[in-house]
């Protein structure tokens, strides 16, 4: 069987060994060394300046205390295009989705349709960085600042994406990412938040341990967002193997490019100035029956792609509907191809040459 993702399996040996430091302190959770350690470490390997992290529970969590800090209960300009995680944290939160559409390449909200959609009540734009690949950024920050607006990212695909010459997550008010056991790295379960405002730094900090100020003072309202030291453990053993799992995951990548058969499918368009993850691989039909003969092809070998993201958000049960074309467009025509760092380069060609036959 080939699933569309597999989670990278550190050396055990490794993990005990880490995972021991905690054993004999018997300091298990509550912002024990690992988890420092593991914030201090991701800083250094995506060398970010004047931005700080904080290592949670999921990817989810963030999500829920930008929006809570942020949102003010307001209107959020955001993506159909996303994980169902990015739509449900807002309405979570108190606050309602105005979506805007998609680009037809690049897959990232189309920047030319947010202005259109503020109104008094907006608050945020929250947009998703799709598949590793980066929004406008530049024209969002250029909206947000003439209508005072404040800018949350999704990064959940993002860890390793440089934009500009610099961390994807260097950008917005607050940046999210999901440390999840499919993620190109990961934590077992986990995410983290990045921000290089200091005072909004020091909300986000407080809000991700119940508002804690001290053992028993309080800065203000808070949840239990904290990352345990054995999912630190996990992500100190799996970040020294990072730019390997990059590098395969690229020749990867470099083998579909050069096998598939492109006359009836599209690639991703990415971004000028990125430098990418390969975190997916994303194929475009021209029409969801093209997209359910190779699915059907693919699962009569007991190889399994997925339809992220599938269906649109604005389709979602508890959102009031209203059609935009290239989301859903879309949402009915992508399918994602199987890539993992122990992916045989022979599965690959077999995929493609299943889908060239299809």
């Amino acid at each position: 069987m080939i699933p569309v993702t597999k989670s990278f399996i550190p050396p055990l040996s490794e993990y005990s060994k880490i995972l021991s430091r905690a054993f004999d302190k018997e300091w298990l959770t509550n912002r024990g060394h690992l988890v420092e350690e593991l914030e201090s470490k991701i800083s250094s390997l995506l060398a970010l300046k004047n931005t700080n992290l904080i290592c949670m529970n999921n990817g989810t969590t963030p999500l829920q205390i930008a929006l809570k800090i942020l949102g003010n209960e307001g209107e959020v300009i955001t993506t159909p295009f996303s994980y169902v995680a990015t739509t449900a944290a807002i309405v979570w939160e108190n606050c309602n989705p105005v979506f805007v559409d998609i680009h037809p390449e690049y897959l990232t909200i189309d920047e030319t349709k947010i202005e259109a959609a503020i109104t008094p009540k907006t608050t945020c734009i929250l947009a998703t960085h799709v598949f590793g690949n980066p929004c406008n950024i530049e024209e969002i920050e250029r909206i947000a600042k003439k209508h005072k607006l404040k800018v949350i990212y999704d990064a959940a695909h993002c860890f390793g994406v440089k934009y500009n010459g610099k961390s994807i997550f260097e950008y917005g008010d607050i940046s999210t990412c999901s440390f999840h056991a499919t993620k190109i790295f990961h934590t077992g379960e986990g995410g983290a938040i990045f921000c290089s405002d200091k005072d909004l730094y020091k909300k986000l900090y407080y809000s991700h341990n119940f508002g804690h100020d001290g053992e028993y003072e309080y800065h203000g309202l808070g949840i239990n967002g904290k990352m345990s030291e054995l999912n630190a453990a996990m992500g100190l053993t799996v970040l020294p193997y990072f730019k390997e799992i990059v590098s395969k995951r690229k020749c990867l990548v470099d083998c579909y490019n050069e096998n598939l058969d492109t006359s009836f499918v599209k690639t991703i368009k990415l971004r000028p100035k990125i430098v990418w993850n390969f975190s997916y691989f994303p194929l475009l039909f021209n029409t969801p029956n093209d997209l359910q003969k190779v699915i059907k092809v693919l699962k009569n070998q007991k190889i399994f792609p997925r339809r992220y993201f599938y269906p649109s958000l604005n389709k979602l049960p508890y959102i009031d509907y209203n059609f935009l074309d290239n989301a859903e467009n879309i949402s009915n025509n992508v399918l994602c191809l199987p890539l993992y760092h122990s992916l045989e380069f022979s599965n690959v060609t077999e995929i493609c040459n299943l889908i060239n036959k299809k």
